[in-house]
């Protein structure tokens, strides 16, 4: 019976369990909202409070790091050293530069760039070849000794005209072989009058490709203008001749205001302009006037005297004189009635006589008998009371010399020291090519302008 029991009992219960779930109570709309709102509102004022603590557990997180990074050498970032290898061009360019003209340095060679150490500007051997690149850089590049950056060299780089040709032409990809790369045949096609600096430079740089891994700083030369090759025709000869024309000296320009005047005056030539210079120096300054400033005639004479004189020497004959002259009119030895006389021991009256000859000999110079090289003219009138007269001797390093009793050719010291005072009319010096030139003396480096006599410099 008691099985009966426990087992209509446990039925009882299966059947009542559906009624209790039937009976639970559903929630309404209004509590669900309530729930909903309610948690939104917990999460919003959580989210700022949880943010704030992230953010400061990984401050100091950092912060740790940081510490450990700077208490170890090893760790921590070094800064990039500048490259002590640079590119140099170790001679100045000769200027000017023309267009279609072949750019050299300042000795007339082939252009050359050097890999060097700036620690000791000693070229450096590079274990192997590299290419270097040629190009043109604005004027204005600031080239004030500081380290520039690749990106800054770049931005000076100067291209062609829109329908020019490249502005370079020539070799302009070079070999640097031992520290040393030949530069040939490179020149301009255009001038620089269309930039704003109106300059060019010439830059060199390691080409792209070359040198993995190792900087080396580009080589940059200093700023000069390029000119029309048709500008060619009107520049300056350094040094000038004589047959050179007048405008062929610094500050006379072709067919300017100055030509003008000389021309006007029968200055033609630098020959003349000298010839005026020695004979009546005042008259030169007052053809020029005043238009040309002190500084400008100071340049032009210091030009006009470094004129190549050759070997030409003029006689001015009378019935009882004969005088001899330099090809600028500057007197040499004269004989009078029998009796030599020199620039060094005359009397004021016997000065006065000679330059009144020399007046003479410049206002008849065409009509002077001209004397090639060393003539037995020359020794009849210089060898005077003398009979140890010297002969000439001829090398390629000699001086001829005008002393102040005779004329001897022959090798002097390079101080140009002598046993006898030396009259400074002016020394003829034979370079190595055999071109004659002449240097004037003066009173001192100031004193350019004017000679003291053109009988003497004493």
């Amino acid at each position: 019976m008691a099985a009966k029991r426990l087992l209509s009992n446990s039925f009882s219960d299966q059947a009542d369990e559906p009624k209790e779930k039937r009976t639970r109570p559903t929630p309404s709309f209004t509590s669900v909202i309530g729930e909903a709102i309610m948690d939104k509102c917990l999460s919003t004022a959580l989210e700022p409070i949880l943010r704030r603590v992230v953010h400061e557990e990984v401050e100091r997180s950092l912060r740790a790091r940081i510490r450990s990074f700077s208490r170890s050498p090893s760790l921590r970032i070094q800064a990039p050293q500048p490259s002590t290898l640079k590119l140099i061009f170790p001679k100045a360019l000769t200027v000017p530069i023309f267009t279609g003209g072949k750019i050299v340095d300042e000795e007339s060679n082939q252009l050359r760039v050097l890999l060097v150490d700036t620690r000791g500007n000693q070229t450096v051997l590079f274990p192997s070849p590299f290419k270097v690149d040629i190009v043109v850089l604005d004027g204005d590049f600031p080239l004030d000794g500081r380290n520039w950056s690749n990106e800054e060299f770049d931005r000076y780089i100067v291209k062609e005209r829109t329908g020019k040709r490249p502005l370079l032409a020539g070799e302009l990809v070079v070999t640097v072989r031992d520290g040393v790369g030949l530069i040939e045949n490179i020149e301009f096609t255009d001038n620089s009058s269309w930039i704003r600096s109106r300059k060019f430079r010439i830059g060199a740089k390691v080409a792209g490709g070359s040198c993995q891994g190792v900087q080396i700083r580009e080589a940059v030369t200093e700023a000069f203008v390029v000119k029309d090759h048709r500008g060619e025709l009107y520049k300056k000869h350094h040094p000038p001749t004589l047959g050179d024309e007048v405008w062929r000296l610094e500050k006379i320009g072709k067919d300017g205001v100055f030509h003008k005047r000389l021309a006007s005056e029968g200055v033609h030539t630098v020959q003349d302009f000298l010839k005026m210079w020695v004979v009546d120096h005042a008259k030169l300054r007052t053809i020029l006037g005043p238009a040309m400033s002190e500084k400008m005639w100071n340049v032009t004479v210091k030009h006009a005297k470094t004129c190549v004189m050759g070997n030409k020497h003029y006689v001015f004959r009378g019935p009882d004189y004969k005088v001899l002259l330099t090809p600028i009119c500057q007197l040499v030895n004269a004989e009078i009635n029998g009796s030599i006389y020199t620039t060094h021991n005359l009397s004021d009256i016997n000065r006065a006589y000679l330059e009144n000859l020399v007046r003479k000999a410049y206002a008849n110079w065409c009509s002077l008998e001209e004397i090639e090289g060393i003539s037995d003219e020359i020794g009849l009138l210089t060898q005077g009371d003398h009979p140890n007269h010297q002969q000439p001797m001829v090398g390629s390093s000699q001086y001829k010399v005008y002393m102040t009793d005779r004329l001897i050719e022959g090798y002097i010291q390079n101080e140009m020291q002598a046993n006898r005072e030396i009259s400074p009319i002016y020394f003829n010096t034979s370079s190595e090519n055999g071109v004659r030139q002449n240097m004037f003396p003066s009173n001192s480096d100031d004193d350019l302008t004017s000679p003291k006599s053109f009988i003497t410099w004493g």
